[in-house]
């Protein structure tokens, strides 16, 4: 595994000449675009200027992180018949991959099909490192894996000892990325959650 890349630190705010700077070469990548969409890249200088708390590192081998919080984004080719398979197996689960509580460490998850059923993009938010992730996978839902990755071509077996390098080879890793709450892992989330619930029903009963 590659060394993960160290958490950069920047000023809240870039120097303006700086600014100017990126922003003339953004004018002149967008030279040809229509008066409207020039107005448009003026009103972005300030979210050029202003630098975010937590920048993107590398979550691991591959995929971006911000604060706790990393990205997964597989596109990998259906086996035959995989399509039909998966497409019907999430509508008879109602799309609800609740298995992923086990691992305990998922935000989200997401199964997209692309080109006419040929290829799935995967794609899912978790909290801390790519290798610990996979991991936990493997060692709490291996079945439930199974079932739905035996759809993609090639598909070696969860336990098989190239599983990783397997999905390596189909991921991408995201150029940019958003997260509302880079700080706040699965975890903290639930905790606050069940804090929210319990000050609410205390109001009511007070109230």
């Amino acid at each position: 595994m590659q060394p993960q890349q160290e958490v950069q630190t920047r000023p809240a705010v870039l120097p303006q000449q700086e600014v100017d700077t990126l922003m003339q070469d953004l004018r002149e990548l967008y030279k040809d675009a229509p008066d409207y969409i020039k107005h448009a890249l003026e009103e972005l200088r300030e979210g050029i200027a202003t630098i975010p708390e937590t920048l993107m590192e590398r979550a691991g081998r591959i995929g971006a992180r911000q604060g706790v919080v990393s990205e997964l984004t597989v596109i990998a080719p259906f086996a035959k018949g995989g399509a039909k398979r998966l497409r019907k197996l999430l509508e008879l689960t109602h799309g609800n991959f609740s298995a992923t509580e086990k691992v305990g460490s998922v935000h989200d998850m997401r199964f997209v099909f692309l080109e006419n059923d040929t290829k799935m993009l995967f794609a899912t938010a978790y909290d801390g490192d790519w290798d610990d992730y996979l991991d936990d996978f493997v060692a709490k839902i291996p079945n439930e894996l199974d079932v739905i990755f035996w759809n993609f071509e090639g598909w070696p077996g969860i336990h098989n000892p190239g599983i990783k390098d397997f999905i390596a080879r189909f991921q991408v890793a995201a150029e940019a990325w958003y997260v509302s709450n880079p700080r706040l892992s699965v975890p903290q989330a639930k905790r606050l959650e069940k804090i929210d619930k319990a000050l609410d029903e205390f109001l009511d009963k007070i109230s």
